[in-house]
């Protein structure tokens, strides 16, 4: 029983920390000129129809879901002011 404790909390340990790093990279890559082409790729859509199946999970609603922010556009705005998205960083659930 010992062990499957430490397993789950070195595994929620794990996740944790992996959400704080995306949503740091996120705010890094918006507020940074240099990644104009990737702040483009973020923020667009991408023409045509998808397949039949279940929606894959996206890396952009992962984030939204973490951070209980619904729009898209207000994690960015969020992202260029560096207090206030070091807060929403801190505070991930």
């Amino acid at each position: 029983m010992r062990k499957f404790c430490d397993a789950s909390t070195a595994r929620r340990e794990l996740l944790h920390t992996i959400k704080i790093r995306k949503v740091a990279y996120l705010g890094h890559v918006l507020r940074h000129e240099r990644y104009d082409l990737l702040q483009l790729i973020m923020m667009g859509k991408v023409a045509g129809r998808r397949g039949v199946g279940r929606r894959k999970k996206s890396w952009l609603r992962n984030i939204r879901e973490w951070t209980g922010i619904a729009s898209a556009a207000e994690l960015f705005r969020l992202a260029k002011d560096t207090q206030e998205f070091t807060k929403l960083t801190a505070n991930l659930r």
